[in-house]
């Protein structure tokens, strides 16, 4: 549909008993969601920490960089008045009924503008250029500040890319084109919808906004996850060992371990049978073992790294031998699961334990020296707001970790859903 065709699509009026009982579920669900959030903090007065990420005083280095050097940032703030010159007047002459190139276009694979409104529309097409001008010049600005530390300087530019993405035109009801159609075409329904499906991920997540990026009640043990045939064959406090036996006449004699992270467990090993890690396994005539980790509670909170090795990898290599006889095996180790695996066989090196006669790794890092993107999330200041929290608890809500992962590609796996679940509905 034009943009046209959008504008003179006649308005569609929603059934009003069906807008009153749904703003008074909005109501009971709001007024519920504040008093449980008043009462959380009355029970807990203790101010938590202002600044938990450590950003203030990466920020404050970084202005006292750049201003040691005000001609570096009086010539790229007359360079962004150049281009915004540029766009103005191309943007007149499209107005008027000519062509102009785009001063600035978005990166490829960069759907946020994928509306063809972006680039048909006079308005929004200046809209989409004057932000991508202007957040190109907030992150050359502050990249490669004379005097700024390696790692200060990776954080300074990691929570910029944060501010831009947050603030990208796509974001906001009014300057996003397909939003403002959609509630055209649907009289409003699809923000009240969104409204709706907001409250609903603020009350699963308990007070903290917990985004909906899959149909929760889409997964299905046994039909789309989990749907090769195992069994429980062991277990200790930190896992359950599962095994899954060969599907072919001819077995091999030496077991396969999968070791996976303790924070996405091993369902993504065993999806549908067309895409199972596991079924092709077993189809190959392998006898696979996987632990299964625990979701960690305050009774776990003494558990220590070391204890994931022992009663997970190693205590997992015991119940394998008595299970099959067998003292000898193949490992597999995936993600975060790849480096305890890694690090267990380093002390089984030193201990003299030859059990695992192969290791395979899976997205694995066993070297943090440069872990990317990630550091941001570590240093010092950090680690005591992190050890602060866990002691009150006894573990880390994997919610905070999920918004850490998440904020890494933040238009793919936070405004996106902004945009799909609470402006479009």
């Amino acid at each position: 549909m034009s943009d046209q065709q959008a504008i003179e699509t006649e308005n569609k009026h929603p059934d009003p008993e069906k807008l009153s009982a749904a703003m008074a579920e909005i109501a009971e669900k709001s007024q519920r969601l504040v008093s449980e959030f008043l009462a959380k903090q009355a029970e807990d007065p203790e101010i938590s920490d202002p600044d938990p990420l450590n950003i203030g005083s990466a920020f404050a280095e970084l202005t006292t960089h750049m201003m040691q050097n005000p001609v570096k940032l009086v010539e790229a703030q007359m360079e962004l008045w150049q281009q915004y010159y540029t766009l103005w007047h191309n943007t007149t002459l499209r107005m008027m009924g000519e062509e102009a190139e785009p001063v600035v276009s978005p990166q490829k694979g960069d759907r946020r503008f994928r509306d063809e409104a972006w680039e048909n529309n006079e308005l929004f097409d200046f809209i989409k250029q004057s932000y991508l001008l202007s957040s190109q010049w907030m992150q050359n600005v502050v990249h490669d500040v004379d005097g700024l530390d390696d790692k200060t300087a990776q954080k300074v530019e990691f929570y910029t890319r944060q501010f831009v993405d947050a603030i990208s035109p796509t974001n906001f009801l009014m300057t996003n084109p397909e939003v403002i159609r959609t509630t055209i075409e649907s009289g409003g329904e699809n923000l009240l919808k969104g409204l709706q499906n907001l409250l609903e991920d603020l009350e699963r997540g308990k007070g903290k906004l917990q985004i909906r990026m899959t149909d929760l009640d889409a997964f299905k043990v046994g039909e789309n996850v989990a749907t090769t045939e195992g069994s429980v064959v062991g277990k200790t406090p930190l896992m359950e060992l599962l095994q899954y036996k060969p599907s072919t006449d001819k077995v091999a004699k030496r077991p396969l371990v999968i070791v996976p992270p303790w924070i996405n467990k091993y369902y993504i090993l065993d999806l549908r049978l067309e895409n199972s890690f596991i079924k092709w396994a077993v189809d190959q005539g392998h006898t696979v073992f996987v632990l299964s980790w625990v979701n960690p509670d305050s009774e776990l909170a003494e558990k220590s790294f070391e204890d994931y090795a022992k009663e997970g990898v190693l205590a997992a290599l015991d119940m394998i031998e008595q299970a099959t006889g067998e003292n000898e095996v193949n490992a597999i180790g995936y993600c975060l699961g790849g480096t305890l695996l890694a690090s267990t066989l380093a002390y089984m090196a030193k201990t003299g334990d030859d059990r695992v006669k192969s290791a395979t790794f899976l997205t694995t890092l066993t070297d943090f020296e440069k872990s990317g993107e990630l550091s941001v999330f570590v240093d010092d200041e950090q680690i005591k707001s992190l050890e602060h929290k866990m002691s009150k608890e006894g573990y880390l809500d994997g919610r905070d970790m999920s918004m850490s992962f998440n904020m890494l590609r933040a238009n793919d796996l936070i405004w996106s859903f902004v945009v799909s679940n609470y402006m479009l509905g």
